[in-house]
């Protein structure tokens, strides 16, 4: 953890609500709420959008919604959400084998043609290179211009908030004893950092 928190009673009077929501939803109160809790504005509009996002009449169902936040947090190797968003998944799609599988979803036989195209834009959009036209139209059998705007939205979402936890440093909370992403370990796929002389 690269910041330190403060004591539930000294965030703003409105955030302190959703942290009442967490503890008796989860047990506990989330440590990136804390964090964005800094910022009582930033926290107001991030708790919104994420609102928006994980409505239950969005046209992107929940199994394929967790499917899409486990992949990107696995890529953004925030161990805080692929904490909490694999829990998600396990109860979305009644086991673990989904999510013990993802990281290797092109190989596995466990996602049907709909889930695959949808993890192929995804990993194009969370990755350097963008998404291709092949893989936009990949999409178009199973959504309209609107639920495509919603899953780039899901996507970017995902993508920032698994980049904020990661940058600060976000510890998983126990939800789902996963690892970050299976078969891999984060010290192997960074070069060692080089200190710059001054």
């Amino acid at each position: 953890m690269r910041i330190k928190l403060k004591a539930d009673r000294d965030y703003a009077w409105f955030i302190r609500p959703f942290f009442w929501l967490q503890q008796r939803n989860y047990g506990q109160v989330l440590i990136p709420g804390k964090c964005w809790g800094r910022s009582p504005r930033l926290f107001a509009a991030v708790a919104t959008l994420y609102g928006v996002i994980n409505r239950k009449r969005s046209p992107i169902d929940p199994l394929l919604r967790s499917l899409v936040t486990v992949r990107v947090s696995q890529l953004n190797w925030c161990r805080f959400c692929v904490d909490i968003n694999a829990m998600t998944l396990v109860k979305r799609a009644g086991s673990t084998a989904k999510v013990e599988a993802l990281a290797q979803w092109r190989t596995s036989t466990l996602f049907d043609e709909r889930e695959c195209a949808v993890l192929d834009f995804t990993e194009a959009m969370t990755g350097l290179d963008g998404v291709s036209e092949a893989q936009f139209e990949a999409l178009r059998p199973w959504f309209d211009d609107d639920a495509l705007v919603e899953l780039a939205g899901l996507v970017a979402f995902q993508n920032m908030s698994a980049k904020f936890n990661a940058a600060l440093d976000i510890p998983a909370q126990g939800f789902c004893q996963l690892p970050v992403q299976p078969g891999a370990d984060k010290e192997d796929r960074q070069p060692p950092r080089e200190d710059k002389p001054s």
